[in-house]
C-alpha cells in the first residue's frame, strides 16, 4: 500500500484514525488524531511517543499478536472538560507494511449521559427515601405504643400529612419536567400577551405575598408586549421564579418583576422581551450561580425542604426557557439579593 493510499484512506475515516505497523512504527494518521493527540506529524514517529496510557497500548499489541479486533478506553481532557473515547483496534491482514488501524470513537456525550441517568435515579430515591422512612415509621407507632394516644395521633398525622406532600410535590414536578423534555423540540404558535400574564401571576401569588410580609411591585410597559409561547408553560416559569424570591427573599422585603422590550438583544441578537424577577433578600453565593438549574441542586437543602422544595424548580424553567428558543440568566452577589431574567424570541 503506497503512502498516498494510506493518508487518503485514514483521511475518509470520520474520527481520529492511526496506522501502526510492526515495530510500534506510525505509518500514518488523520488530521483528527493529530489534533486529538497534540501532535502535527504522526507518520514515523514511535508509537510510544504518541499514547502513553497503558490500556490502549496493550490493546494494540494484543490485536496485532492475534490478529483479533480489540477495544478500550482512552481519557482525555480539553481545556476543562473530561473527554473519553472508545478504542477500535483491527488487524490488517493483506497489507505487508502495516498492522494494526486504531480508531478512537468520542463516547463522551454516552458516558454523560449515563452519568446524569444514575445520578437521577440516586437523587430521586432518596428524596423519596425519607418521606417514605418517616410515613412508616409514624405508622408502626400509630399501630403500637400510640395507638390509643389521641394528642399523639392527632400530631402524627400531621406530619404524615406534610411528608405525603412532599412525595405528591416531587412526583407532581418529575411529571412535569418529563413533559417538558418531551415537548422540548417543538415550538410554541399561541401568541401570549406577557404584560396580562404577569398581572395573572403576580394576583395569584399575593396571598403568598402577604403571610410572607413581602411587597409585590411591577415595572412593565403600557403598550402590550406579545410573542409566540406556550402560556401554561410560560405561567409555570414565572410562578416558580416569584414563588423563590417571595420564599427565600426573606420578610419585609420586595419582589419586583419587570418587562421590557428590546430592538435587538445582545444574548439573542434578535429582537426580545426580557422578564426579569428580583428580589432583595440575602442573595446567593455566586460559586453555587453555576449549578443552580442542575436537578436537586440545592443552596441550602433544610431550608428548600422546609419550604416545600423539591429542588426541580428550576430545572423545569431552564428546560421551559430553551423550549422558547430563549436564555436565563442568573445575577446575584451576596446581601444585595437575586435577578434572574427569562429572555426571550418576539
Amino acid at each position: 500500500m503506497s503512502e498516498t493510499l494510506i493518508q487518503d484512506t485514514l483521511a475518509a475515516i470520520p474520527m481520529p484514525a492511526l496506522l501502526v505497523a510492526a515495530g510500534e512504527r506510525i505509518v500514518g494518521g488523520n488530521a483528527l488524531a493529530a489534533n486529538l493527540l497534540g501532535i502535527e506529524q504522526l507518520a514515523d514517529r514511535h508509537l510510544l511517543t504518541v499514547l502513553r496510557q497503558p490500556s490502549v497500548l496493550d490493546a494494540i499489541e494484543a490485536c496485532r499478536a492475534s490478529g483479533e479486533a480489540r477495544t478500550t478506553r482512552y481519557l482525555t481532557t480539553q481545556g476543562r472538560n473530561d473527554m473519553t473515547y472508545r478504542v477500535h483496534c483491527g488487524f490488517i491482514r493483506d497489507v505487508a507494511r502495516t498492522g494494526v488501524l486504531v480508531t478512537f470513537e468520542d463516547v463522551t456525550h454516552l458516558e454523560t449521559a449515563e452519568q446524569m441517568r444514575r445520578d437521577f435515579v440516586a437523587n430521586v430515591s432518596h428524596e423519596l427515601r425519607t418521606p417514605l422512612t418517616a410515613l412508616l415509621g409514624f405508622i408502626e407507632t400509630l399501630q403500637g405504643p400510640a395507638k390509643n394516644d389521641a394528642a399523639a395521633r392527632d400530631r402524627f398525622l400531621g406530619i404524615m400529612a406534610n411528608e405525603a406532600g412532599r412525595m405528591n410535590r416531587l412526583v407532581r414536578d418529575l411529571l412535569s419536567l418529563s413533559h417538558v423534555e418531551a415537548q422540548e423540540r417543538i415550538r410554541p404558535g399561541e401568541v401570549v400577551v406577557l404584560n396580562d400574564l404577569i398581572t395573572s401571576v403576580l394576583r395569584n401569588l399575593t396571598p403568598l405575598a402577604e403571610k410572607s410580609g413581602v411587597a409585590l411591585k411591577t415595572d412593565m410597559p403600557d403598550t402590550p408586549v406579545k410573542l409566540p409561547a406556550d402560556s401554561d408553560q410560560l405561567r409555570q416559569v414565572l410562578t416558580n421564579l416569584a414563588e423563590n424570591a417571595i420564599k427565600y427573599g426573606g420578610q419585609n422585603g420586595t419582589v419586583t418583576i419587570s418587562l421590557s422590550e428590546m430592538d435587538r438583544d445582545p444574548a439573542l441578537r434578535a429582537p426580545a422581551a426580557r422578564i426579569s424577577v428580583s428580589d432583595t433578600g440575602p442573595g446567593i453565593d455566586p460559586v453555587h450561580l453555576p449549578r443552580l438549574t442542575e436537578r436537586f441542586y440545592r443552596v441550602d437543602s433544610h431550608r428548600s425542604r422546609e419550604m416545600g422544595g423539591t429542588g426541580l424548580g428550576l430545572a423545569i424553567v431552564k428546560h421551559i426557557v430553551n423550549r422558547h428558543r430563549g436564555r436565563l440568566k442568573i445575577e446575584s452577589e451576596l446581601g444585595h439579593g437575586s435577578r434572574f431574567t427569562v429572555i426571550l424570541p418576539l
